[in-house]
């Protein structure tokens, strides 16, 4: 296996560094570390690559023709905007998508988890796409996929079956949407998920938008289902804004218990409605991760692909300004964001994956509030771009 070192860096402490991989694993990272041959990184901040833990893949736009955001009064609404742009849409999936992965890449993101369309009119279309998505990228991103039952699930007659196809043919996670607020019916959303996950060793990510008590109910009966059902550590709710409209009692006692089971959550931290407090529930124990959700789709025209952008915004929302808050902005696009996916192996530090990116700022808080362009970003151990 051929060995590589990078030298001069400096890590997020400020200390000068190298790292030495050895095929795609990081075999040695120290002060100085240098080699005759060493790659010069002419000092620049390093960070282990950007995992992207929430994102909709098959639905962006990327590179086509101008779509602005619609103005929409439901979530079905939206939903039903989206189905018409789509079908409307001659773009393969996996082109559009395509597009966006590189754009990403390039911006230092070497894992990505994205939610796939499954529903009656579209069949597996949509899962078929990405499948050949992540055969063509194999050797550059690290692609997991959600089944996601975007138009109901149980009130969609015919979504169920093709949840358990969409299984079967890889798709690794099962999806859930709004189990009150879309299928009118939470525990018999909520028993199908479960079952179908602990039956096939799928892991879950469930978009929970419904606010309030009946969203922080919703997220009680998750962690319920979870503890029954032996899922801890597999389970992730995306959005929960119902955590942000509790109380702080409740909420702390909802921490605890997603600490315990080890459920994540995943914020976009949009900035129309409230959202969890994200340094509250990590000091609670709770992974908290950020995510872009939709990038320049039917439903927003919004998005970069760029998690730097991201954790930026998420330290916005929360006017975070201390280096310990960009440290924790960093966090959720970076650390944290893959252990929410299941990524055990991430991090700058001897037998880690080789994914790491490089970037000309001088700080944690100086690369979240500028965002330099022209990074460098290293993929099992190889400079791909940069």
């Amino acid at each position: 296996m051929e060995t590589i070192v990078y030298s001069n860096l400096r890590d997020i402490d400020g200390r000068g560094i190298g790292i030495r991989c050895r095929g795609p694993r990081i075999e040695a990272v120290s002060p100085g570390l240098t080699a005759p041959d060493a790659v010069d990184c002419g000092g620049r901040l390093v960070l282990p690559a950007f995992v992207e833990p929430h994102v909709h893949l098959d639905k962006t736009l990327w590179g086509e023709d101008w779509v602005p955001g619609p103005r929409a009064a439901t979530l079905r609404d939206y939903i039903e905007n989206e189905r018409r742009v789509l079908a409307a849409n001659t773009t393969p999936p996996e082109v559009r998508a395509g597009r966006l992965l590189s754009e990403m890449l390039r911006h230092g993101t070497t894992a990505v988890r994205s939610h796939v369309d499954v529903a009656p009119d579209i069949g597996l279309a949509h899962v078929d796409a990405m499948l050949r998505l992540r055969e063509a990228w194999a050797e550059r991103v690290d692609l997991q996929f959600v089944a996601f039952p975007q138009q109901g699930l149980l009130s969609r007659p015919g979504t169920a079956d093709l949840m358990r196809e969409a299984i079967a043919l890889g798709v690794e996670t099962v999806g859930g949407l709004d189990p009150a607020g879309i299928d009118g019916d939470p525990e018999g959303q909520l028993r199908f998920i479960f079952d179908l996950a602990t039956t096939t060793g799928a892991g879950i990510d469930i978009h929970l938008h419904d606010p309030g008590d009946l969203g922080a109910w919703q997220v009680e009966r998750i962690a319920d289902h979870t503890d029954a059902s032996g899922l801890a550590g597999r389970v992730m709710i995306s959005h929960a804004y119902c955590l942000g409209m509790i109380p702080m009692d409740r909420l702390e006692r909802i921490g605890r218990r997603l600490a315990d089971l080890r459920i994540s959550l995943m914020t976009s931290a949009p900035a129309e409605t409230a959202v969890p407090p994200v340094a509250e529930l990590v000091d609670l124990g709770v992974t908290v991760c950020c995510g872009s959700d939709g990038i320049r789709d039917a439903w927003s025209p919004f998005g970069t692909g760029d998690m730097l952008e991201r954790a930026f915004l998420t330290a916005y929302r929360f006017d975070w300004n201390t280096d310990d808050d960009f440290r924790r902005a960093l966090d959720c696009a970076t650390g944290a964001a893959a252990r929410a996916i299941g990524i055990a192996d991430h991090g700058l530090r001897p037998g880690a994956r080789a994914d790491f990116v490089m970037i000309d700022a001088e700080t944690a808080g100086d690369a979240v509030c500028r965002r330099p362009a022209g990074r460098r970003v290293v993929r099992r151990g190889k400079l791909v771009t940069g």
